[in-house]
């Protein structure tokens, strides 16, 4: 174990606007082995940060996360932050000054790192997050944490898988010989910055963006399909949170730029939409803004809101004008 003293200055704005800058890799992960680092938030609050727990095994790969834990006032529930850019991941884009509005009203925050296309595809990361979640909540206990209290964040692609996880999960198989596949991988709240949510009807209705269009520079992120008109409806359908939208949906909060030239505003109204008609819970929140705005980090105080409100019963969530 080791530890150490650190202030960080809030590397944190425009990284979450980074989908479009990532660079396209696969990532061999060198385990250290777990540490127990004592660090500080930008407000000065005190956590301790346990590095590259293995959640998960894929191809030879190790899937890991960092767990943030505050030393004063944890309030027993959980935050999962979905690392993710371009849907590529890695441990050197895990910015604890992104953590500090949940850090310093006691979440324990969980920097989860997934597998990264072009060597996997979109279809084959999201399960990752779903481990994961699987994983938090069986060793819920050595942290603290409420196993029935976890929320889920993320921006741009951590966004969207975010939303899948909001979407998609469900109870474990109780025969599985892994006992972290018998737990749910269902999250009690989703709040997350400008994700995907239907690439088939991507800014404006059949408009396709399944490795075309708009995303066409994220070609491999959805394999061979983008070569055939069928297949890239057939993925679309599989990877669009959109399509799996039920009552049963967690409490979801999207916040989105009304001039993102990406990822167009479009794709929250739709989900908002959706979720009313099938009687689930989403808002929706409009920033003037790209993919990504200057001030953006104020914002992940209206995502700290959404999961006191959601999380904690708090009925503090601002009101903020858009």
């Amino acid at each position: 174990m080791r530890s150490r003293s650190a202030c960080f200055t809030g590397r944190v704005a425009f990284a979450a606007a980074r989908i479009g800058c990532v660079a396209l890799a696969t990532y061999a992960f060198l385990l250290r082995g777990a540490s127990d680092l004592a660090q500080t938030s930008p407000s000065h609050i005190e956590y301790v940060r346990t590095e590259d727990l293995i959640y998960g095994r894929k191809s030879g790969l190790a899937l890991t996360l960092d767990v943030f834990r505050p030393v004063a006032r944890p309030n027993g529930r959980g935050i999962i932050y979905v690392v993710s850019g371009g849907w590529t991941s890695n441990r050197g884009a895990i910015y604890p000054g992104e953590y500090s509005h949940f850090l310093d009203r006691g979440y324990t925050v969980f920097a989860v790192v997934h597998s990264s296309q072009p060597k996997f595809t979109i279809f084959e990361i999201f399960p990752d997050i779903l481990r994961a979640v699987r994983f938090i909540r069986f060793n819920s206990a050595k942290w603290s944490v409420d196993p029935d209290h976890i929320g889920i964040t993320g921006v741009s692609s951590g966004g969207h898988l975010s939303l899948m996880a909001g979407v998609l999960g469900a109870a474990g198989d109780p025969k599985a010989a892994d006992p972290v596949e018998r737990e749910s991988s269902a999250v009690q709240a989703v709040a997350c910055f400008f994700p995907c949510t239907d690439f088939l009807d991507f800014g404006s209705p059949g408009e396709d963006a399944v490795g075309v269009g708009r995303l066409k520079d994220y070609r491999a992120a959805f394999g061979d399909v983008p070569n055939s008109p069928e297949a890239r409806n057939a993925l679309g359908q599989q990877i669009s949170p959109i399509r799996f939208i039920t009552a049963a949906m967690p409490p979801t909060l999207i916040i989105h730029g009304d001039k993102d030239p990406l990822v167009p505003v479009q794709q929250g109204e739709i989900f908002v939409r959706r979720a009313a008609e099938v009687g689930a819970r989403a808002k929706l929140v409009v920033r003037h803004g790209g993919h990504g705005w200057p001030n953006l980090d104020d914002d992940r105080a209206t995502i700290a809101d959404w999961f006191d409100a959601n999380l904690r019963g708090s009925t503090r969530e601002r009101r903020r004008e858009p």
